[in-house]
Parts: structure tokens; C-alpha cells; sequence
């Protein structure tokens, strides 16, 4: 095949450095946008923190030196606390609490062992997750022991280890799933009842349909009454299925801190609505650089050969310091418009935060209001949260798709989650309501939905199908 050459002409869209940074910017949440700035001052040499207000700018010409030459207050009263000369700042450490691994090393350290079983056992613990749980088989774990630790040891020798590491506190650590968990629990307790020896023969033998809710089967084989196999099922529920959240000194925060992007007051029928960038520090262009690179640059502005390559370094950092600057204020109106909209469009729901009250809105209408594209949008609201006088809200629950009532009106499907959440709330817990009952039930009051939209509708509001609902 022979080789040629041609000219072809095509259009195509492609993005700029800034934009993508532009972009990147908009995604992220005030947390994550704070440790990006800070990220950027320390690889950009020309771009500082501004820590000092304008006001003190005009004062920077008068050096301490001269401002204390025209006291007469004695130098010692100067001090602060009147520290003396050779009195030293010592650092205030903080310690944490212990993480759960160490909690259960330390009670290890405590049981007769050899050090070779207390090195497996140390590595058992090390591979038990932050809920309790070892979720590895035990042929895996002797492999691992071998090829890190060097150490022959049998699978039965493990299960010994293991029985252990489940003596240890708190109750139910190291379980493999969740039956061995509450059994683990069960046993850690005196079987000083009928109630609590009934609860751990229905977790030991029964434990399938105990889980799967076939209480009148339960009820039937185990020959109790309801009332005494309900005091069972309480029992039961005393237990915890996630062990390791028993134990809090030193372990994981489960709850997220939240930091939120925007601050709505409302007072007096007014709102006031303010972008929140306590944290983010104010950016500004080191002059020093600046006329250092203005020194180098001669009267007719030209570049001396020696000095060509500084200055090319300089002014790079220079432009992509004018454009993260640029960058974070664009993404400051963008965010503040948006949200302005979004307020606009939500203002009833905003003044007492009932859900019933919010309006079908999809990304498009947003867009269309503030003539951004519908993907800005997105990134806009995207882990992004508003603090308002009845609580912290994501911004993306605000949105909602709208449902046709049968008299041909728009309704939010909050307000449809709203009237199935209370169907569920007041049903017969004996006989709980199915999901083509609750569609009828729908249906009846005017909303045309189906089956299996009430079924997605469900399952969003982490409710179970009727069979697991179902109480004695």
C-alpha cells in the first residue's frame, strides 16, 4: 500500500488547560476546595496567602523597630503574659485513643502465649475489619502468615487462635458472619433466662428463618407463645451486629463532618444567602517576583541570554497564578447564581423546609434559568450541601422528577415518597402492605404510578419488602 498525504478539515471541540481547571474547581465541596488552595500555594512559589487587610497594607512602611523608639512604655510590659527571656513555647501534644487492633494486641499481650502464636494471632487481628468481622477463609490467612511472617501454621491451628481472639472484648470480635457474631455475644452472656436460652436456640438452630421472617413457622416448631417468642426477638435485638462499633476510644468516626457550601438565613420573609469560604484563604501574586522579573527585563524589552530562562520560569508561574485566581472567582459566581436559582425556584419549600412544598425540578430547569449548560449544573450541586434554619440539605435531594396526578397536574415524587412512607408508618406490622397494595393505594388517591416505580420509590427510602417487615 502506498503512502499518502492529505489535508482534511474537521471541526471538534476541544477543552483548555484553565477550563478543565475551571471545571475541577466547580466539583469540588469547601472542604476538598481548601486543601486544593493550599496544595496550590505550595507548588506555585509566586502565589501567597493574603493574611493581612487592606488596611494594614499602608501600614507595613513603619517597622516595629521605629514604632517602639516612640514609646516610652518599658520593653518588659511589652510581653505578652510578661514571659521572661529564656522562657521557652513548649508544644502541647495531643495523643488519640487507641484503634480497635490495638485494644485487642494489648488483650492478647495479657493471654500465655508462645511468641510465635502471638505474632498469628497479632496478624489474625490485623486482618479484621472496622465493623469486627474476619471476612477471610482461613486457608488465605495460613498463606499470608507463610509468605509475610515466614511461619508454617495449620488451618486448625488457626481456628484455635481464632477462639481466642472471640474471648476478647468487645463481645462478637472476629466473627465471620453475622450468626457466629451473635452467638459469640449470646455466649458472653449468663443463660440466666428462658427468654435469653429461647433467643440463642432460635439464632443456633433456627437462625435461616429467623432471618427470613417466618415467625408463625418459628413459633409453631419452637412450641412457644407469641408473647414469650416476642421477649426472644427483643433479645436478639439487644445485640450488635457490628461489634467493633462497640468500641469507640480510638476507632473510625462512622458520621461524616459536614462543612457547607453555602449559608441560607431566612428573617423577617427575607432570605440571605452567602457562599461559605471561611477556611479558603484569600490568594494573592507575591510582588517581589513580579519585580524581580520587571529587573531582568530591560527598558526596550528585551531579555539578556542568562537571564532568558528565570524569567520564562517566573512569568509561568505567574500566568498559572492570574488563572487559579481567576479560576476560584468564576467558580464563586458560578456556585452563588446557581444557588440563587435554585432559591428562586425552591423559595416556599426554603421558608419551613417541608418536603410536601417542593416543586418537580430537573437539572434542565436550572440551566435553563441561568443559561449554564446542564453538566455545569450538575457539577454545581454535586456534593455540595446549604445550611438553612431547619437543617443541613444536599443540594441534589433538591431535585426530584415530576409525577401526573390523574387531574393532569405536576407533583413532586417527594410528596408521593411522603404519602408511602406514612402508609408503611401506620400499616398492620402482622400484615404489611405489599407493593401492589400500596400501588393501588396510590392510584386511589389519584397518582398514576406503577408497581415497580413504587418499588424504586422503596427501596430509596431504605424501607423492606413486606415480608421482612413483617413483626410478631
Amino acid at each position: 500500500m502506498a503512502i499518502s498525504q492529505r489535508q482534511v478539515q474537521k471541526l471538534q471541540q476541544t477543552l483548555s488547560p484553565q477550563q478543565i481547571q475551571m471545571i475541577k474547581l466547580l466539583e469540588l465541596p469547601a472542604m476538598l476546595l481548601e486543601q486544593r488552595v493550599k496544595q496550590e500555594i505550595e507548588e506555585n512559589i509566586v502565589l501567597d496567602e493574603d493574611e493581612r487587610p487592606a488596611a494594614e497594607e499602608e501600614q507595613e512602611r513603619i517597622s516595629m523597630d521605629e514604632y517602639m523608639q516612640q514609646d516610652d512604655t518599658p520593653s518588659y510590659k511589652s510581653r505578652i503574659n510578661n514571659f521572661s527571656r529564656d522562657e521557652k513555647q513548649r508544644p502541647l501534644n495531643l495523643s488519640e485513643g487507641r484503634s480497635l487492633q490495638e485494644y485487642l494486641v494489648e488483650q492478647i499481650g495479657y493471654r500465655t502465649l508462645s511468641p510465635r502464636d502471638k505474632a498469628v494471632a497479632e496478624f489474625i487481628i490485623g486482618s479484621i475489619d472496622e465493623d469486627g468481622y474476619l471476612r477471610r477463609d482461613m486457608e488465605s490467612v495460613s498463606d499470608d502468615v507463610a509468605f509475610s511472617l515466614g511461619i508454617e501454621v495449620s488451618v486448625e491451628h488457626l481456628e484455635e487462635l481464632l477462639g481466642i481472639i472471640h474471648q476478647l472484648e468487645p463481645a462478637g470480635i472476629g466473627a465471620r458472619d453475622l450468626r457466629e457474631c451473635l452467638l459469640l455475644q449470646m455466649a458472653s452472656r449468663k443463660m440466666d433466662s428462658p427468654t435469653k436460652r429461647l433467643a440463642h436456640k432460635i439464632i443456633e438452630h433456627h437462625f435461616e428463618e429467623f432471618v427470613k421472617k417466618h415467625y408463625e413457622k418459628l413459633i409453631a416448631r419452637l412450641g412457644v407463645s407469641e408473647d414469650e417468642f416476642r421477649e426472644a426477638i427483643e433479645e436478639i435485638r439487644r445485640l450488635s451486629p457490628k461489634p467493633g462499633n462497640l468500641y469507640s476510644e480510638g476507632g473510625v468516626d462512622t458520621t461524616p463532618y459536614i462543612i457547607p457550601d453555602f449559608t441560607l438565613d431566612y428573617h423577617d420573609g427575607q432570605f440571605s444567602l452567602s457562599l461559605n469560604s471561611y477556611n479558603i484563604p484569600e490568594l494573592r501574586i507575591n510582588r517581589r517576583y513580579v519585580d524581580m522579573m520587571q529587573s531582568m527585563v530591560a527598558a526596550d524589552g528585551t531579555v539578556a541570554e542568562s537571564n532568558r530562562e528565570a524569567v520564562q520560569f517566573v512569568k509561568s508561574k505567574i500566568d498559572s497564578a492570574k488563572w487559579f485566581i481567576s479560576a476560584i472567582k468564576q467558580r464563586h459566581d458560578t456556585l452563588m447564581r446557581t444557588m440563587q436559582e435554585i432559591l428562586e425556584f425552591q423559595k416556599e419549600y426554603f421558608k419551613d423546609g417541608d418536603k410536601s412544598k417542593l416543586r418537580p425540578m430537573i437539572l434542565k430547569d436550572i440551566a435553563d434559568r441561568t443559561g449554564l449548560d446542564v453538566s455545569t449544573i450538575s457539577r454545581v450541586v454535586n456534593s455540595k450541601y446549604v445550611q438553612t434554619h431547619f437543617g443541613i440539605i444536599l443540594l441534589k435531594s433538591l431535585f426530584s422528577e415530576a409525577m401526573q396526578t390523574e387531574s393532569g397536574e405536576s407533583v413532586s415524587s417527594y410528596e408521593i415518597k411522603t404519602i408511602l412512607q406514612n402508609c408503611i408508618d401506620e400499616e398492620d406490622k402482622r400484615h404489611p402492605l405489599t407493593d401492589e397494595v400500596l400501588m393501588n393505594i396510590l392510584n386511589d388517591k389519584g397518582y398514576c404510578i406503577a408497581r415497580r416505580t413504587v418499588a424504586k420509590y422503596r427501596e430509596m427510602l431504605g424501607i423492606p419488602v413486606a415480608r421482612l417487615r413483617k413483626q410478631i
